[in-house]
């Protein structure tokens, strides 16, 4: 029997020992998939540099619904804009972030896509990578796909970033 996540829509065989995935809106089988390629990029300093932040992001607001709260929801879509928009190296977001989250009082609910316009890749898409360089490729790719399923709301992203000197 299969479970299909409601964020990216990944069927993985149902697995009773799978936890919860918390305030995703991931199922257990998705969670689990996304741990492992957690793991492996923190064991590996290249993928960490250069994909971990990317990563999360990513997964965050593929995964965005049910019960993610808002601020989780803008911070990660924040990243994204300051990965893939703005051109900031993904080790230097997290301090960015941080002064965002710090600056922002009010946060904003962003609605997720349609469902559709964000499964063509998943987490599992990462976790087949055969190599630290097709896994960084894969993420990018990923990120590049989620990002653009936001596009309606891209300008007000920019909005919450735009006023803590990331320049």
């Amino acid at each position: 029997m299969n479970r299909a996540c409601p964020g990216c829509g990944l069927e993985m065989p149902l697995r009773e020992s799978a936890v919860n995935a918390g305030d995703y809106n991931a199922s257990p089988e998705c969670w689990a998939v996304y741990t492992e390629v957690l793991a492996a990029e923190y064991s590996n300093a290249l993928i960490f540099g250069r994909a971990h932040q990317l990563t999360v992001d990513t997964y965050a607001v593929q995964h965005a619904g049910g019960p993610h709260p808002d601020k989780s929801v803008a911070i990660h879509l924040c990243g994204l804009h300051l990965t893939l928009d703005r051109g900031v190296s993904p080790p230097t977001v997290p301090p960015i972030l941080q002064r965002v989250a710090a600056e922002t009082t009010q946060w904003p609910h962003f609605p997720p896509p349609p469902p559709a316009t964000m499964r063509f890749m998943t987490v599992c898409d990462i976790a087949l990578a055969a190599s630290p360089e097709e896994h960084v490729q894969k993420v990018r790719a990923w990120a590049e796909m989620v990002w653009r399923a936001w596009a309606v709301h891209h300008g007000a992203v920019a909005g919450l970033v735009g006023g803590v000197g990331v320049d």
